[in-house]
C-alpha cells in the first residue's frame, strides 16, 4: 500500500497551527508550485508542500523554514489513488483541516499523436488528470464532512484551449482538468467551496526549458509561423510568481464571488480566446 513520506513532521509545532489556514500544494518543488508555496506561507498559512522529487522539495523546505515559514514536505506520487488518500490523511492529522488546495503538479510528454507511445499517453493522463481528480476528491470530501467552506485552484495551461504541435497528450490532460474543476465547482458551490482554474502560458520553469532550451525564450516571445504560434504580445514570458499571484487572488476573499472560472496568464499569447 502506497504511503506518503513527511520529511520534517518532527518540526511541526502545535502553537504554529493557529497562525493561518492549512493549504496543500501539489507539484510544490517545481517553478510555479514553489512560488505558490512561498506566497501562501508568507501570507501566514500552514503549507503542505507535496512532490515526488524529495531532493528538490527538501531544499525548498529548508530555505523557507530558515525564514520562519510554516511549510512541511510530503513526498507523494499523486499518480496513485491510495497514495493520495494516505497523504491527505497524513496532512490533516499532522497540520489540521485543509482549507486551500492548489493542484499544480504536472508532467509534459511531447510528440506527434500518431507516434505517441501508450506509456506517454497513460502517464500524462494519470498524473495530470487522474492525479487532480484523486487529490481534489480526497480534499473536497473532507471539506464537506466539516460542513463546507474552502477554495481550490487547478493550474492548467493555455494549451487546453489552443492547439499546439506535439502537445496532444498534455493539452488533452489540461482540457480535462478544466472541465473536471468546473464540474466540481458546480457540485460544491452550495457548500461554500469555490473551484477555479489558472491557465499559464510560457513561464520560466524547467518545463519551458525542456521545450526551448535553458534561457532561450526568444521563440516563445516572437512566435513562429511554422509552429502556428503568434508569440506573446506583452513581450516577455511569465515568471512563476506571476502565476502564483493569480492563484493567490482566486484563493483569497477578494474572489469570494468567483467560482468555475478560468484566469489565463499568458501575456496575450492566445489572444484572449
Amino acid at each position: 500500500m502506497a504511503r506518503s513520506r513527511t520529511l520534517d513532521s518532527s518540526h511541526a509545532e502545535p502553537n504554529n497551527l493557529s497562525t493561518g489556514k492549512v493549504a496543500v500544494v501539489t507539484g510544490a518543488a517545481g517553478g510555479i508550485g514553489a512560488s505558490i508555496v512561498r506566497q501562501l506561507a508568507e501570507a501566514g498559512h500552514i503549507v503542505a508542500a507535496v512532490d515526488r522529487n524529495s531532493e528538490a522539495l527538501q531544499t525548498m523546505i529548508n530555505e523557507l523554514r530558515d525564514q520562519g515559514l510554516s511549510v512541511y514536505a510530503f513526498i507523494v506520487d499523486i499518480g496513485s489513488s491510495q497514495g493520495v488518500e494516505n497523504f491527505v490523511n497524513d496532512v490533516e492529522h499532522a497540520l489540521g483541516p485543509i482549507y486551500y488546495l492548489v493542484n499544480a503538479a504536472g508532467i509534459l510528454r511531447t510528440g506527434q499523436i500518431t507516434d505517441m507511445a501508450d506509456d506517454d499517453w497513460e502517464t500524462t493522463m494519470r498524473v495530470n488528470t487522474s492525479g487532480v481528480f484523486w487529490v481534489s476528491r480526497a480534499v473536497s470530501r473532507r471539506m464537506l464532512a466539516r460542513g463546507g467552506k474552502g477554495a481550490l485552484v487547478t493550474v492548467a495551461s493555455n494549451a487546453a484551449s489552443t492547439a499546439r504541435l506535439e502537445m496532444g497528450a498534455y493539452a488533452a490532460s489540461k482540457a480535462a482538468v478544466i472541465a473536471l474543476t468546473k464540474c466540481l465547482g458546480l457540485e460544491l458551490a452550495k457548500h461554500g467551496i469555490r473551484c477555479n482554474i489558472v491557465s499559464p502560458g510560457s513561464t520560466e520553469t524547467p518545463m519551458l526549458s525542456s521545450l526551448t532550451g535553458a534561457g532561450n525564450t526568444t521563440s516563445s516571445i516572437q512566435g513562429s509561423q511554422e509552429r502556428y504560434r503568434v508569440g506573446i504580445p506583452l513581450g516577455r514570458v511569465a515568471r512563476p510568481s506571476y502565476v502564483a499571484d493569480a492563484v493567490m487572488f482566486l484563493l483569497s476573499d477578494q474572489a469570494r464571488h468567483i467560482t468555475m472560472e478560468t484566469l489565463t496568464v499568458d501575456g496575450g499569447a492566445t489572444l484572449g480566446v
